[in-house]
């Protein structure tokens, strides 16, 4: 593919990945209950890289000794992109809300944006800077619904720490996804991380399987496991693998901020949930700010 097409086509999916993600969110709140976190991220994650393996089968093969040395860096990705960003938000939806949930992981673009300028030297400019505000300033208006006075009233609890530390994850699997080459494609690159996140969850999703009350293996769990492998794991982390190859962590990193209203859309469409007038002005101020963030020539 052109690089002039590549660029088209990583600024397409701006809009696109994170409505791919926003399907976690119906997931996660389906899961309590169903099926464990660690045996959810677990399933998920065979599934979307058996997947991503199953596509790119030759050009593993013929790429095995460049697999095989490369594996401290896929066990790394795994476990910060499949593991912690996986199974630890699903932990910390069982005692956190869902304010405190996005209020916290809305952090994680600024420090993605933060550690890109510091450590990769990424070119940011005051335009940017202020794209990045906006679009943080209409997340968080969906987050509070509008009621900014909710900030002061905000009670932290442990599960909080479960979300830090997926953002703090995110961050860093999105710089060293960027920063660390491969002569692999995308799509298999993100097979070989997939399969070797999922060896990191194995042990916690047995000690599940031993002592949660939900069963390791339904139906229902399983629907889940696969929605989430296909939708917020095969296609949203392709897509953002493109993007980062293409645009890098600092530009990618704001699109995150499309996360609660795409999800407020979905939950209207599947769950009936309504839509009110501070989503429309969430996204009034989020679009901007990814525009500013992404323009081809930033001033």
């Amino acid at each position: 593919m052109l690089q002039s097409s590549r660029h088209q086509l990583a600024l397409a999916l701006l809009m696109l990945v994170p409505a791919l993600w926003a399907v976690n969110y119906l997931i996660a709140r389906s899961a309590p209950g169903v099926i464990a976190p660690n045996m959810l991220a677990g399933q998920r994650w065979l599934l979307a890289g058996l997947l991503f393996c199953a596509l790119t089968h030759r050009e593993l093969w013929a790429q095995r000794r460049a697999v095989l040395a490369d594996w401290r860096h896929a066990l790394v990705l795994g476990t910060l992109g499949m593991w912690i960003c996986g199974a630890w938000v699903y932990l910390a939806g069982q005692t956190t809300s869902a304010v405190n949930l996005a209020l916290i992981y809305s952090l994680a673009p600024v420090l993605i944006v933060l550690v890109s300028r510091l450590w990769l030297k990424e070119p940011f400019s005051a335009v940017q800077s202020l794209g990045v505000a906006l679009a943080l300033a209409g997340v968080l208006h969906v987050v509070l619904k509008g009621e900014w006075s909710q900030l002061a009233r905000v009670q932290w609890v442990v599960g909080d720490a479960w979300v830090l530390g997926a953002a703090l994850s995110w961050t860093f699997f999105s710089i060293l996804l960027k920063r660390w080459s491969s002569p692999l494609s995308e799509s298999a690159r993100l097979g070989t991380i997939s399969l070797a996140g999922v060896l990191v969850i194995l042990p916690f999703a047995a000690w599940e399987a031993l002592t949660a009350p939900e069963p390791a293996f339904s139906t229902q769990g399983l629907l889940l496991a696969l929605a989430g492998a296909l939708l917020p794991g095969y296609a949203a982390y392709l897509g953002y693998s493109v993007m980062l190859r293409e645009l890098g962590p600092a530009r990618v990193s704001v699109v995150l901020y499309l996360g609660p209203p795409y999800g407020a859309l979905m939950a209207w469409l599947v769950l009936g949930e309504s839509i009110h007038v501070y989503h429309a002005v969430g996204l009034a101020l989020i679009l901007p700010g990814i525009y500013l963030v992404n323009r081809r020539r930033a001033a």
